[in-house]
């Protein structure tokens, strides 16, 4: 006979210093920051630049993504496959995307081959063609994309519900990548219209990461970047207020289905919140790993899915909070009233000690791992700037963590679960499922239709 089983105490969490780097603002308004990392020969280059999706029409919607992919796929000195072959030879690969706030051109070399690869990825920022041949393809990519999701309910139920949390006239009202309307009506000179009037060096910064000198940086960047002159900035006005206020639970039909795809949340904070450490602890504990309330709830106890979870979407603007999980058709009703249940239980008395020490150390435990590599290191510091974070952001950051407290996470879900504007979405067969949503607080039942935002 077995006795229960004891949780073995987390040991002392090994020291962990974040690579220190150097901030420089160049006089063409850029910033340069390079970070010496000397474990391996090796250097990341990345330019990022402060325009994403936030910052597009919504007419235009999908423009900066579809520049950023364009940038790959040649230059006016090289084709794309002239390009491709010129990345190989330096022994390195490009990669170009956009998010919502910001567009990344990257790669990763050997440390002796910098200056090339540097001078390569410029010229992939300053000079691309866009062919009207590789834009047109890319534009096909993402609407074929568009095609396919309308079949895939996980991708569907994401974008869907996402876009369903904001004003129809907002630009977060549609995908990052543009929808069916806006994406069609893209073309090669819009491409060039949204490079030439926004990309410049008053929004860039080149990050460079790896075995290197950064005096010997600053002045090889100065060399290759240097000339590269500056243009207005223009500000993104973006509304990132919720649609409605009032609970609404909408139906996506698919007849036949044997699952129910579900999202329920609504807009959550922005980046900026001060409480930021203590909403990210309280979501580790509510569903944000494995052994989360939610999880082990639909999971473990009543066997409703295969995993549920629960994010906050943290972008410069107020992204979306979202409970995510696939049930089967039957128990979709039962599974919404146990996410909302946890919901509850989660604003009505901070956690116990155990789940916070849990959720502290997992968190703690894991966040040297995430900079292994130069581009990751890169991309961590890019992001300072994207997210408008301070320089000391990694190097408190798992003091921060442990300074979360049950207060201060119970406080978290007050101000920042919304069980009153709360909009649940089911992509399901409405004819089986429909009774089963109708839950008192969670508002009327709505039909929809995949492309009722483009109304």
């Amino acid at each position: 006979m077995t006795g229960p089983v004891v949780r073995p105490a987390p040991g002392a969490s090994r020291p962990y210093h974040f690579p220190r780097f150097e901030r420089t603002r160049l006089p063409n308004g850029m910033e340069l920051v390079v970070a010496p990392v000397r474990r391996l020969p090796l250097t990341s280059i990345r330019i990022v630049l402060d325009l994403g999706a936030r910052h597009e029409l919504r007419e235009q919607a999908g423009v900066a993504a579809l520049t950023a992919a364009a940038l790959a796929e040649g230059t006016t000195r090289l084709d794309a496959a002239a390009l491709a072959e010129e990345f190989e030879r330096l022994g390195g690969t490009l990669a170009t995307y956009s998010t919502w706030d910001a567009t990344h051109a990257r790669t990763t070399v050997l440390s002796h081959r910098l200056e090339p690869a540097l001078a390569l990825v410029a010229e992939v920022v300053r000079t691309p063609a866009f062919a009207e041949r590789e834009v047109d393809r890319l534009r096909g990519e993402r609407l074929a994309e568009l095609l396919e999701q309308k079949s895939e309910p996980r991708g569907l139920a994401d974008e869907r519900f996402s876009s369903w949390l904001y004003r129809p006239t907002s630009r977060l009202s549609l995908p990052d990548g543009g929808s069916e309307r806006t994406v069609s009506r893209l073309s090669a000179a819009t491409c060039r219209e949204w490079h030439a009037e926004r990309f410049g060096p008053a929004l860039a910064s080149v990050v460079i990461v790896g075995d290197v000198d950064p005096e010997d940086v600053e002045t090889l960047v100065l060399g290759v970047l240097g000339d590269w002159t500056a243009r207005p900035v223009r500000k993104a006005t973006v509304d990132d207020v919720q649609r409605t206020l009032e609970p609404t639970v909408r139906v996506l039909h698919r007849a036949g289905a044997p699952q129910t795809e579900l999202r329920l949340g609504h807009v959550g904070p922005r980046r900026a919140t001060p409480d930021y450490f203590d909403v990210v602890v309280m979501n580790a504990i509510l569903g944000g790993v494995f052994n989360s309330r939610i999880n082990m709830n639909l999971r473990e106890r009543n066997a409703f899915t295969y995993g549920a979870f629960s994010s906050f979407d943290w972008r410069r603007d107020a992204g979306p909070f979202v409970v995510s999980t696939a049930v089967a058709t039957a128990v979709t009703g039962p599974a919404v009233r146990e996410i909302i249940s946890e919901l509850e239980r989660m604003r009505a008395a901070p956690p116990t000690a155990d789940e916070l020490s849990l959720a502290t150390s997992y968190l703690d435990g894991v966040f040297p791992i995430r900079f292994e590599t130069t581009d990751a290191i890169a991309g961590a510091i890019a992001s300072l700037r994207t997210l408008r974070l301070p320089d000391t952001f990694y190097d408190t950051y798992r003091d921060r963590i442990r300074d979360v407290t049950l207060e201060s996470v119970g406080e978290a879900a007050q101000n920042h679960i919304h069980l009153d504007r709360m909009q649940v979405l089911a992509v399901g067969d409405r004819d089986q499922i429909a009774a089963s949503l109708e839950i008192p607080g969670l508002g009327p039942l709505r039909d929809v239709v995949e492309d009722d935002d483009e109304a």
